[in-house]
């Protein structure tokens, strides 16, 4: 089972920046594709952006220009930078270890989240 351990949420104004980080903590195989979703109340939990090894990258429409997915060089973190933020995007924020051939497809290992609040 792989830990995951995100940090960097908080509290932002609209318009502001914050740059969200994930370690897995276990390395027993190669980390295909790691992931970020989020869960903002009263809704389902959704991706936000994905990359694999191979450096492709998967966006949702609605962060598309405003977030960056990253990995680091040890292949087993994952960043996310958001700009631009808006209250739309408050949410708790997950990262995932999946696989992404086509679309990416979640594993059963998630972190334990980070908050991520916008204010008007």
């Amino acid at each position: 089972q792989v830990q995951l351990v995100e940090s960097g949420g908080g509290l932002v104004q609209a318009g502001g920046s914050l740059r969200l980080s994930c370690t897995a903590s276990q390395r027993t195989f190669r980390i295909n594709a790691m992931a970020w979703y989020r869960r903002a109340p009263g809704k389902e939990r959704e991706l936000v952006a994905a990359m694999n090894s191979a450096g492709r990258r998967k966006y949702a429409d609605s962060v598309k220009g405003r977030f960056t997915v990253s990995r680091g060089t040890a292949d087993n973190s994952v960043y996310l930078e958001m700009n631009s933020l808006n209250p739309e995007d408050t949410a708790v924020y997950y990262c995932n270890v999946g696989i992404m051939r086509g679309e990416y497809q979640p594993g059963n290992s998630w972190g334990q989240g980070t908050q991520v609040t916008v204010s008007s």
